[in-house]
């Protein structure tokens, strides 16, 4: 899901999407955790894993806040010692995707409609058993709650999802340690 339209007033809670690139330490993800929960801001997703940098893990955090709650929660995810780069890709053109595995049942009379049902939604079969299916999907959030919907009436008898992963476009490779940026000071401010 991609929000490119700015024209949604800034008060208005929308899902944000902000990568975050920590130390691959124990008790980051806790760090971070606890912050959202001490200025209670609800996670709606959080998804962690290794990066191709040794020593470094990305973080993709999904909320549902406003553009000024926005700013805060990248203010206070720099604070914290082991993060060393936050980007919210809300507006910036990226790549975003959940997985879902669903255990479907699916014995000999309903099998072809549920592997038909898999292959307009592009998903692919990863078990098989005499009663049931094992569905591996992935992609954007509404297409899996599609998929979700379509299977329902044939019984999912287990689902389990991921959170969401993102990666901005292009040619470009995030910097882990931005540039150091001083501050402007007024001169009339310094006594």
């Amino acid at each position: 899901m991609v929000y490119n339209n700015r024209s949604i007033p800034p008060e208005t809670p929308i899902e944000r999407t902000f990568v975050t690139y920590v130390e691959d330490k124990p008790g980051v993800l806790n760090r971070v955790a606890s912050l959202f929960r001490r200025r209670n801001f609800n996670i709606e997703s959080l998804t962690v894993g290794h990066t191709d940098q040794p020593g470094v893990s990305c973080m993709t955090i999904v909320t549902n806040v406003d553009e000024y709650t926005a700013r805060r929660i990248e203010a206070c995810l720099y604070k914290l010692v082991n993060v060393l780069r936050v980007e919210e890709v809300t507006y910036v053109p990226s790549v975003m995707r959940d997985l879902a595995l669903i255990k479907v049942r699916a014995d000999t009379e309903t099998r072809t409609q549920v592997l038909q049902i898999c292959d307009v939604f592009r998903a692919r079969v990863v078990d098989v058993t005499q009663d049931s299916l094992i569905i591996e999907s992935t992609g954007a959030e509404d297409k899996i709650d599609g998929l979700v919907k379509v299977l329902n009436p044939f019984g999912i008898i287990e689902l389990v999802r991921t959170g969401r992963v993102a990666m901005t476009r292009g040619p470009e490779r995030p910097t882990i340690h931005p540039e150091f940026v001083h501050a402007r000071v007024p001169e009339n401010a310094i006594a």
